[in-house]
């Protein structure tokens, strides 16, 4: 059983690990010129996250299954959830549960895209002029909380063991920095990995301002649902030094703003 502060600290362990790897790498193999400066937009990505954490924290204070750990714990002792329900391999339902979790994740992304209310709340993420590691942790704190009550509602029904659950998180933290992550990879590394998983220039795609192009490659981690269900675009048509990242009515300096990227989804609809 992974306690409370265990499961903090293997959290922010690994993310400020993979966080200052990915910013020096980003530093060194630069994909794009940035078009905002760093410290601002930092600044309030960084104070987004902040706050998000604090979300999250009252959350699981308030109730016990208020967290997807805590979830996973509380369907064990009820014997709620398919692999809660069967006595299959434990190897095997550890990858049932990655892999059915992160499709979740898939289809809330593609979800908050097409349902006006959510799209309200997530264009948050798209007006990130620029697209870097700290664009993966900039989510609307209203959101943020929807999703964890989306990934409960998977535990529940699901019921993966609570080990599952902190492994997927940590991973899907991990590859959705290193999906948004303003590096150069090599063609043929890029071509190689992305047949697995969501590689920097198949996710920048994702962040273009052109419907047809962040309308497509919703994955965070696992690159084969976009394939699977027919939302994959491989290039942008632009190219990805020229494309325009963003949202087309947010092209200034206000998403780099901490209050005004807080209040967005309250504004006018756009």
């Amino acid at each position: 059983m992974i306690e409370s502060d265990q499961e903090v600290w293997i959290r922010f362990g690994v993310f400020a690990a993979v966080l200052a790897a990915l910013a020096v790498a980003e530093r060194i193999f630069p994909k794009r010129r940035r078009s905002e400066p760093v410290p601002r937009r930092w600044f309030t990505n960084l104070s987004i996250v902040a706050i998000d954490s604090v979300v999250v924290r009252a959350m699981a204070a308030l109730a016990v299954p208020v967290a997807a750990v805590a979830a996973a714990h509380f369907a064990e002792i009820r014997s709620w959830g398919l692999l809660n329900a069967v006595a299959w391999p434990a190897w095997l339902e550890f990858v049932i549960a990655l892999a059915v979790l992160d499709f979740a994740i898939w289809l809330q992304h593609l979800l908050s895209h097409k349902v006006p209310v959510l799209w309200r709340l997530h264009q948050v993420h798209h007006a990130d002029r620029d697209i870097d590691v700290t664009t993966a942790i900039r989510f609307h704190p209203v959101e943020i909380a929807l999703s964890m009550l989306w990934k409960i509602a998977w535990v529940f029904a699901l019921g993966p063991s609570a080990l599952a659950v902190v492994v997927f998180e940590v991973i899907l933290n991990g590859f959705a920095m290193f999906s948004h992550a303003n590096i150069a990879l090599p063609a043929g590394a890029d071509r190689i990995l992305r047949a697995l998983i969501v590689t920097p220039d198949m996710h920048r795609v994702h962040h273009s301002v052109l419907r047809r192009e962040h309308d497509s490659n919703y994955g965070f981690n696992l690159s084969v649902w976009d394939r699977l269900f027919g939302t994959y675009t491989a290039e942008p048509e632009k190219g990805h030094e020229n494309m325009t990242i963003g949202l087309v009515t947010y092209q200034d300096d206000k998403p780099s703003r901490l209050l005004w990227s807080l209040t967005l989804p309250f504004r006018g609809r756009k």
